[in-house]
């Protein structure tokens, strides 16, 4: 399915103050049925929006990961309750599993992003992130807290209270560690920190300058499960049921859950389906960890009424009175009512961004009940710099029950406005065209956590303002503005390219490019010590009649010849190949070596990913044209390999760049005759949990086992999805059992073996460098035929021995490993290609 996201990406508007555009674009994008656009008014969407208007309760939820979030909860909140439900996930997922394709790593959490995005679409709730990376499973909370910068995460999670002004935070995770992972624990204590630091504006005071004012939610609890019982431990629960039926749009919240939940497709979860049907009681107990007590409801005690705010009490009446006399078969009929609330709301901005959330929510509104649409399109969605930009603008009306005159279209980030002055008509189209101009300076889209270097438990964002934001804010945001009933509606848009599929939900909004990109033949190249290779780096052009000079950096050591190349391509889309030689220093090392275009006295040294599902918006990515040269001795003495792909990795490009041919395979390939043709067979992680086309033929891969051949099976995943318990000729039991520190000392338990020593003698060096993990899923029993190659384990634990085995069966050798090789490979470690030859090399 295509999930058509109405909204602005999570636009801010540069001229309205930090603290009311915080809140205003989450609520803007994340809210199920909101957009810049008003599509023809849905009685549904409208009578949702007026129980928003009028209910003032929030609610924060905070976890660690994409898919932590209890799913039915923010339905019930959101969508029965309706009131201001967030999840803030410290992390975006990046150092997750794939199940759907080879993303890994920060174009996975890129991927993850937008599935929350997507899920909050249909639970109705919003999204918030910090800048924590997930550097994968942590099994102490300690070890998180240490990896990511504690005190940046914590400022960002007191950021997020500070901005939502939640009444209540709920914690996914108990304080309490162990058997869980680490990065929920921690979750759990920076929510809780950030609770009693929030109302303090003494902490984080660079956040007040910013416009930001301190904040204290009346209470936080721990979502302690869903179970009813009156205490736990000896501590008395909340218990609240959860199920029950959307009043409005008739869906049981466990079905609403159900969808959100399937969101989150690279997960596995394409097909979650565990409530569905069900709208019978559920329910969801909760502890109090901090603040004030509360007896049978988690918002026990709090208004969440107008009446809270001064004033407020009248435009809950008025809110009430517009709902009760709400006219499903006349919408506009309540326009004249929504104007005097909106009067009665108009003025300066109000010292509470609530109330200055709940009038951009009336805003819309009104626009929903006139039958408002507008639009602005360009031809293309991706804008070079410096371009012009040849915006449509348009605009049509429904209903004639006031007058409505289109005024202008503001261009906040070039500080111009388009005058249209026009009155509209029921259904008749309005159009202009403006010609404005991007500015030059305008950097090239790439999600803003992206930009800058990370280290390993953190992004870098220079731009504090961005902190907590699930998406970059719009290239060219603009503001249209109508005069309705004699006051101003501001409606937010932003342009969208003009294509034929977007009736069919699927939309582009504009992006900055660059006039070329550049590509490099691989990620990871491979020298011998002092060795000469060349590196092609292929440049594309994305405008016509495009010119410049082409260069490669590299440290200190290694020399690249020529120096520069000078191209002209002639058409758009366009490319052409230029090659340097790049030699290595004579010892082993590694080095980023980056390929830089310059065009008319400006850099560009990026190139160009397209990642492409059908339930997430199409995703441009514009990352740092690099290659980590890799200088190493590594002997290989298997050239013809046979790759059976799993779950998503590039194990097969990487054996490519040691010089193997690779032919990819399916299951109705494993057949005898055909694998004689490998020297070894390479089987991609968790293959038998995702493939069902293996199982009837592993009897031939046995067999070619048996005659010689060689078969190295990566890590599978015990549980209710994998295929079969029998993985290989000889029985082994898979676990849960891992090593998460990629640092632990490994030690050799069969010094003599040829995994060891054949083509490459491994030394303890060879596992340096190793990134977010040694290995995954060890088998914690196997029988006498395979024999454990190494052991490492985390601190304090006792040592695990089944992360290598490799078992002789007839002529040949049948390796399974939990090393995680499909990490270590693409990262370019010397070690993991080293210690892979050899495994691929056994019995050559």
């Amino acid at each position: 399915m295509n999930i058509k996201r109405l909204s602005p990406r999570s636009g801010r508007h540069k001229n309205l103050p930090a603290r009311v555009v915080a809140g205003a674009i989450c609520f803007l994008s994340c809210l199920a049925g909101f957009g810049q656009t008003a599509a023809p008014s849905k009685t549904p969407d409208i009578l949702q929006d007026l129980d928003c208007f009028r209910e003032m309760g929030s609610v924060l939820y905070v976890a660690a990961h994409p898919d932590d979030e209890n799913n039915q909860l923010i339905a019930y909140l959101a969508r029965g309750r309706h009131y201001r439900t967030a999840y803030l996930s410290l992390t975006r997922g990046d150092g997750g599993q794939n199940v759907l394709g080879p993303e890994f790593g920060d174009e996975l959490g890129v991927i993850r992003t937008e599935e929350l995005l997507a899920a909050r679409h249909v639970d109705g709730g919003r999204q918030y992130f910090s800048r924590a990376r997930d550097f994968g499973f942590s099994k102490d909370y300690s070890e998180t807290l240490r990896i990511w910068n504690r005190e940046e995460v914590l400022a960002d999670t007191v950021r997020v209270i500070r901005e939502f002004r939640p009444d209540v935070v709920i914690t996914r995770f108990s304080l309490i560690p162990g058997g869980t992972h680490g990065h929920h624990t921690a979750s759990a204590m920076l929510a809780l920190q950030a609770f009693k630091m929030a109302g303090d504006p003494k902490a984080f005071p660079d956040q007040l300058e910013e416009g930001l004012t301190p904040w204290q939610p009346k209470r936080i609890l721990w979502n302690a499960g869903g179970f009813q019982a009156s205490e736990t431990n000896g501590t008395p629960l909340i218990q609240m049921n959860v199920g029950g039926t959307d009043s409005i749009s008739g869906e049981s919240f466990a079905e609403i859950a159900d969808r959100s939940r399937s969101m989150h497709k690279t997960q596995g979860f394409g097909n979650f389906t565990s409530f569905r049907g069900n709208s019978g009681p559920r329910y969801e107990s909760f502890e109090l960890l901090a603040g004030k007590p509360a007896t049978s409801d988690i918002l026990d005690g709090v208004d969440t009424t107008w009446s809270r705010v001064p004033g407020g009490a009248l435009i809950g009446k008025l809110a009430d009175d517009v709902i009760a006399k709400f006219d499903p078969q006349d919408p506009a009929a309540s326009v004249p009512a929504l104007l005097k609330i909106k009067k009665r709301l108009g003025g300066p901005a109000h010292d509470d961004p609530v109330v200055d959330e709940k009038r951009q929510r009336l805003d819309h509104i009104i626009q929903e009940c006139l039958g408002l649409n507008v639009e602005t399109t360009v031809p293309q969605a991706e804008i070079v710099p410096g371009e012009s930009l040849n915006l449509h603008l348009s605009a049509t009306v429904q209903s004639s029950v006031v007058p409505v005159r289109w005024v202008a279209a503001r261009y906040p980030s070039i500080k111009t406005k388009f005058v249209i002055g026009a009155e509209l008509s029921p259904n008749s189209v309005i159009s202009r065209n403006s010609e404005e101009t991007l500015p030059a300076r305008t950097p090239v889209s790439q999600p803003y956590w992206l930009r800058e270097p990370e280290t390993p438990g953190m992004f870098r964002v220079d731009d504090p303002s961005l902190t907590g934001r699930p998406e970059n804010p719009p290239v060219f945001p603009v503001e249209q503005v109508f005069e309705v009933g004699g006051q101003t509606l501001i409606v937010p848009d932003q342009p969208v390219q003009a294509t034929a599929q977007r009736a069919k939900g699927e939309t582009r909004y504009l992006e900055v490019i660059s006039p070329v990109t550049l590509n490099l033949a691989s990620d990871v190249a491979l020298f011998a010590p002092g060795a000469t290779h060349p590196m092609t780096v292929t440049v594309a052009a994305a405008r016509p009649d495009v010119a410049g000079v082409l260069s490669m950096d590299a440290p200190a050591g290694w020399k690249i010849s020529p120096e520069t190349q000078s191209f002209h391509l002639g058409a758009a889309g366009d490319q052409t190949q230029f090659t340097f030689t790049v030699t290595a220093p004579s010892q082993p090392t590694t080095a980023s070596i980056t390929a830089e275009a310059e065009i008319g006295g400006k850099r560009y040294d990026n190139g160009r990913v397209v990642i492409n599902y059908a339930h997430i918006p199409l995703l441009l990515l514009q990352p740092r044209a690099e290659c980590k040269a890799v200088c190493l001795n590594l002997g290989i003495q298997a050239h013809n390999i046979g790759y059976l792909p799993g779950a998503g990795d590039s194990v097969a490009e990487s054996l490519e760049d040691m010089g193997c041919q690779v032919t990819r395979l399916t299951g109705a390939d494993l057949i005898l005759e055909r694998l004689k043709a490998f020297d070894a067979v390479v089987i991609g992680v968790r293959a038998f949990n995702v493939r069902t086309d293996l199982v009837s033929h592993l009897p031939d891969l046995f067999a070619y086992v048996q005659a010689g051949g060689n078969v190295i099976e990566q890590y599978n995943r015990p549980g209710r999805d994998l295929k079969t318990d029998h993985l290989a000729p000889y029985s082994l039991h898979l676990s849960s059992d891992r090593v998460t520190d990629p640092s632990a000392p490994v030690t050799f338990l069969a010094l003599d073996h040829p995994a060891l020593n054949t083509p490459n003698k491994i030394t303890s060096t060879d596992f340096d460098g190793w990134i977010q993990e040694r290995g995954t899923y060890y088998p914690d029993a196997w029988d006498e035929h395979w024999t454990p190659i190494l052991a490492c384990s985390d601190a304090g634990e006792a040592p695990l021995k089944g992360g290598l085995l490799v078992a002789p069966y007839g002529r040949g050798y049948f390796v399974y490993t939990g090393l995680v090789f499909f990490r270590q490979l693409p990262a370019g470690v010397p070690g993991a290609y080293r210690l892979f030859a050899n495994l691929v090399s056994l019995g050559k």
